[in-house]
């Protein structure tokens, strides 16, 4: 039991998933009606003919539609078998679809609310909610849903629900199968688009519908959207190319640039340095003014000899100790040290010094 339900369960989502792919022929069909000149929708309407059942009085009306427009081609006699199966075989062919189209009286029509939630299981949540939604158990009637556009409320979503009793549906379904024809689909006046109350698993199975014209021009589409999609690559990559082309030509020129530009701030650097040095460079004036000021009267300096910022003074004092404390004291003056001892000079009695120090120009001079 359990094998053969797993076979009828595969062969359902076989049948559904067949007759998704035709759902979905038919949309790019009627998008491509939409789009296209006169002249090819005509063309594509009649690859979509269909025989139109429609029940009236115990007889049915026989039309033949097709883009859009239906021509009665007889009367369906339910009491005269051979005459309705010789007139369906004449206007039928492989291709035609049969639509059984029942009175909207036969057909309970209400808009209902679900939560947003339930959207990807609906037809399963409306299956469990037919009790609630009609007079009818779901296994006595057919139905049909549609989403509605425009939402329902906050949190909900609108549906469209169409229900038709089993019973008043399978007597036309009997005869009509009964002339050796099956029905693709059950509809009523008035139906929105793609309507059919007839379920799933009692649909016929057509083989090759979807590979038709339909599907090369839903393959055309397809190729045409992928060149739209891949031509702003290939253009951005042909303007890369030609922006790679462009900088490597420009390349030399930018290192000679570059190579200038180097050359130029290296000399800047240099003269700056110089300027630098050279402000920084204490001035003798600057030190002779220095010591004037702070050596006393009674001393003086035979030799000086100033290098890079080091001094080395040499002279007589009457107290030479007294120096060092003297320049240390001056501005700019540093590291004043005795660069050899002290010497008495017996003739005059003072001292001879060899004094060395730093000297750097003050700031604020």
């Amino acid at each position: 039991m359990a094998i053969s339900d797993s076979f009828s369960s595969l062969r359902a989502l076989s049948l559904t998933s067949t007759l998704a792919l035709e759902d979905l022929g038919e949309r790019w069909r009627e998008a491509l009606l939409v789009c296209a000149p006169e002249i090819v929708r005509r063309r594509l309407a009649r690859q979509d003919p269909r025989v139109v059942v429609a029940p009236r009085d115990g007889t049915a009306d026989l039309l033949d539609a097709h883009g859009g427009e239906e021509q009665r081609i007889g009367e369906f006699d339910p009491h005269a078998p051979e005459a309705t199966r010789a007139m369906l075989a004449s206007v039928r062919s492989r291709e035609h679809r049969i639509v059984l189209r029942l009175p909207v009286s036969q057909v309970l029509i209400r808009t209902v609310s679900f939560p947003a939630q339930v959207r990807d299981n609906l037809a399963q949540v409306v299956r469990y909610e037919i009790d609630r939604l009609s007079p009818f158990q779901a296994d006595q009637v057919y139905f049909d849903f549609r989403l509605r556009s425009e939402p329902a409320g906050p949190g909900k979503v609108g549906v469209d629900l169409a229900i038709c009793r089993r019973d008043d549906a399978r007597v036309w379904l009997g005869r009509v199968r009964g002339s050796g024809t099956p029905v693709d689909a059950i509809t009523w006046e008035g139906a929105w688009p793609k309507a059919n109350l007839l379920p799933v698993g009692e649909r016929p199975r057509r083989r090759g519908r979807f590979f038709n014209l339909s599907l090369l021009l839903l393959g055309i589409v397809l190729i045409l959207g992928a060149v739209a999609f891949a031509t702003p690559l290939w253009q951005k990559q042909r303007f890369r190319a030609e922006l790679l082309g462009q900088v490597q030509a420009l390349k030399p020129k930018a290192d000679r640039v570059f190579q200038t530009r180097d050359a130029l701030e290296r000399a800047r650097k240099g003269s700056v340095a110089v300027l630098e040095r050279k402000a920084d460079q204490p001035l003798v004036i600057d030190l002779l003014r220095v010591l004037t000021a702070r050596l006393p009267d009674d001393t003086w300096v035979q030799n000086l000899d100033m290098r890079d910022g080091q001094v080395q003074i040499r002279g007589e004092s009457g107290q030479a100790t007294a120096l060092l404390g003297l320049l240390e004291k001056a501005p700019g003056i540093s590291a004043v040290t005795f660069s050899s001892p002290v010497v008495q000079v017996a003739t005059t009695g003072r001292e001879r010094f060899h004094i060395s120090f730093k000297y750097r120009r003050p700031k604020s001079s």
